[in-house]
């Protein structure tokens, strides 16, 4: 296959040939996305096979993906209270990435008795105090615990996970949040890091990872991609 001419993007536009290609070629093919960056071994060997003028090929790890900006994670927010569309379940789940930084296997063991009421504010405990929600999130997360799914069951009537699976007794699994937030194009991961780097601006590092559950300081930095 020739990378420069059919691969989607701005090199197939530029009609180039292997032979013909130029930084400025493979430059803009990796400014295509995360599938153009796939095919990195493929130019490594072309190049040296010869096939193709030497080149520097960029890395980006695809592992940690540079993390929203915050005028977009506040875009998202916005959706997530409007989209009636969309099931309240997901978009209270997506609210505790955006807000509160928290991984989906920890959303996933959160009960509704994590779910707090306290002096007319409500509450989430995911560490050390636990966390106010700000308006209209809090509104979302009481009208989500009047309705949670999967309770109505033979099987699963008195399920206090906030998140309830289909299984008797277990909640939603990590992978089954995943999968419902990646049907919605939701950027789980950025979504976090982004969380974390707007979070450790508004209160010192170990405050934030006490409330947030995190073990420690550390985690929480790496967990931001920073020091």
């Amino acid at each position: 296959m020739n990378p420069c001419v059919h691969t989607p993007g701005a090199t197939s536009e530029r009609g180039r040939t292997l032979a013909d290609c130029t930084q400025a070629d493979v430059d803009a093919w990796y400014a295509g996305g995360y599938t153009a960056r796939r095919l990195t071994h493929l130019l490594r060997w072309a190049m040296r096979s010869k096939h193709m003028p030497k080149a520097a090929v960029p890395h980006r790890s695809t592992s940690n993906p540079a993390p929203l900006a915050q005028h977009q994670r506040l875009a998202l927010l916005r959706q997530l209270v409007n989209r009636d569309d969309m099931p309240l379940q997901d978009r209270v789940a997506a609210v505790l990435v955006l807000l509160y930084a928290q991984p989906l296997t920890r959303i996933a063991r959160l009960t509704a008795d994590d779910v707090q009421r306290e002096n007319g504010e409500i509450l989430v405990r995911l560490g050390d105090p636990p966390s106010p929600v700000p308006a209209p999130f809090a509104g979302m997360l009481l009208d989500y615990l009047g309705q949670r799914p999967n309770t109505m069951t033979a099987t699963n009537p008195d399920a206090r996970w906030l998140f309830p699976g289909r299984r008797a007794g277990q909640p939603l699994t990590p992978e089954a949040l995943q999968l419902r937030l990646r049907y919605l194009d939701f950027p789980t991961q950025r979504g976090r890091t982004a969380a974390i780097r707007h979070l450790v601006l508004q209160a010192p590092a170990p405050v934030v990872a006490r409330m947030l559950g995190y073990d420690t300081t550390a985690r929480l930095a790496e967990e931001g991609g920073g020091t």
